[in-house]
C-alpha cells in the first residue's frame, strides 16, 4: 500500500531518480505509457517486439495488473497457451481524481522497479 510515512518531497525524488534512470538508460525520460509498455514487455518475457497496436494496449493492460497486484487489486490468473499473463479483479480500484489516479501510478510503478531491483 502506499507509505503514509512517505513525505511528498521522498516520493517525488524516488520518481525523478527512476526517470533520470530511464533517461540514461534509453537517451530520454519516457511518459506513463511508455513506462508501462516496458514493464508489460518485461512481464510477458519474449523480448523487445515487433508488436501491433492492439499488442501493445495488451501489454499496458498486464502492466497496470501487474503493479496493481502489489496492493491486492489484481492477482495472475493463468499464462496462456502463447505465454501472455492473464490477471483477475480482487477487488475494484477506488475512484479517485486525476491527479489521484496519477499518483497512485506512480507509485505501483516505483514498487514494481524496486522489486525488479530486489530480484537482481
Amino acid at each position: 500500500m502506499l507509505n503514509p510515512e512517505e513525505t511528498e518531497a521522498q516520493f517525488e525524488q524516488r520518481w525523478w531518480e527512476l526517470m533520470n534512470l530511464m533517461r540514461e538508460r534509453f537517451g530520454k525520460k519516457p511518459d506513463m505509457n511508455a513506462l508501462l509498455l516496458l514493464i508489460g514487455v518485461q512481464e510477458l518475457g519474449q523480448g523487445a517486439g515487433p508488436f501491433t497496436k492492439e499488442q501493445k494496449q495488451d501489454l499496458m493492460h498486464i502492466a497496470t495488473c501487474k503493479i496493481f497486484s502489489y496492493s491486492g487489486y489484481y492477482e495472475l490468473d493463468r499464462v496462456d497457451e502463447e505465454g501472455w499473463p492473464h490477471y483477475r479483479l480482487v477487488r475494484p480500484v477506488p475512484f479517485a481524481n486525476l491527479k489521484e489516479q496519477e499518483r497512485m501510478l506512480k507509485w505501483h510503478v516505483l514498487e514494481y522497479f524496486d522489486a525488479q531491483e530486489d530480484e537482481e
